[in-house]
């Protein structure tokens, strides 16, 4: 299986999809339980949500599924959220706190070692190489990593999630501008909610990406799965209906952001 799927474009932005990828090695599929074999956990649809909505847009997309590793936690096993309920970098409960992998099946440090190796690492040179060509040629590149997620998790919030959820680790990773004009765009879009660095304050990507001082930045955007699927339960179908709603805001963030980056250059 190839480990990620990239589209090169010419403009400034980059769409990062960490999480949409669903392939799991058959090796590694059988040692998942009943439960895992659900993916509950995987960002659904959200590649195709993000579908067309900026012309000669870069796209990275990890072809694999968070349950083989997951491609935006630290390699180094560290927490993104230290005392609070998350999961790790091969996860061994869904969002739930369910067991994923079979009695006796849960992945050893060699198997995360192996994985590493072959599924995050590549993920990431190829982003980061897609970073560096964008930012050699407009002087800045702005990455902005898609990601979703059911709008009730117990286990990881408390309450019904935002339909918006921007995160820049509390303005690190990107120049103040891209937040304002991100939270500006999901702020004017009547019948949603949002929130700026709430419960997902963006993830290891874009906390390693973002770097504004050398012209790099990045932002992440969590979407309540409530917005685009018909359920948040199996089969996980997309509502065509409600991701249409969405994609009017979702390409007005993606302008807004795009048209910012030549005041961005350094």
């Amino acid at each position: 299986m190839a480990v990620c799927e990239v589209k090169q474009g010419s403009s400034p932005v980059i769409l990062g999809f960490p999480h949409t990828g669903t392939e799991v090695p058959a090796g590694i599929w059988e040692r998942l339980n009943d439960n895992g074999r659900i993916l509950a956990d995987t960002d659904w649809h959200i590649h195709h949500l993000y579908d067309g909505l900026l012309s000669d847009v870069t796209t990275v997309r990890a072809t694999f599924h968070r349950y083989v590793i997951d491609a935006n936690r630290d390699p180094a096993g560290v927490s993104l959220y230290p005392g609070q309920n998350t999961t790790g970098l091969v996860p061994e409960t869904d969002f739930d706190g369910k067991a994923i992998w079979k009695d006796g099946e849960t992945p050893t440090e060699a198997d995360i070692a192996t994985r590493l190796r072959d599924f995050h690492a590549p993920y990431h040179a190829a982003l980061a190489a897609e970073i560096a060509r964008v930012r050699s040629i407009h002087g800045v590149a702005i990455l902005y990593d898609c990601h979703s997620i059911r709008s009730h998790i117990p286990f990881l919030f408390e309450g019904k999630l935002p339909d918006f959820n921007i995160g820049t680790d509390m303005g690190k990773t990107c120049d103040s501008a891209i937040e304002k004009a991100t939270l500006t765009a999901v702020e004017a879009a009547d019948g949603y909610d949002s929130v700026l660095n709430g419960r997902f304050k963006g993830g290891w990507t874009t906390r390693h990406y973002g770097q504004p001082e050398i012209g790099v930045h990045a932002i992440q955007m969590e979407l309540a799965q409530s917005t685009h699927l018909e359920t948040e339960a199996p089969p996980f179908a997309y509502d065509a209906a409600k991701a249409e709603r969405l994609r009017i805001h979702l390409k007005d963030i993606l302008v807004r952001i795009e048209q910012i980056a030549p005041g961005l250059k350094r």
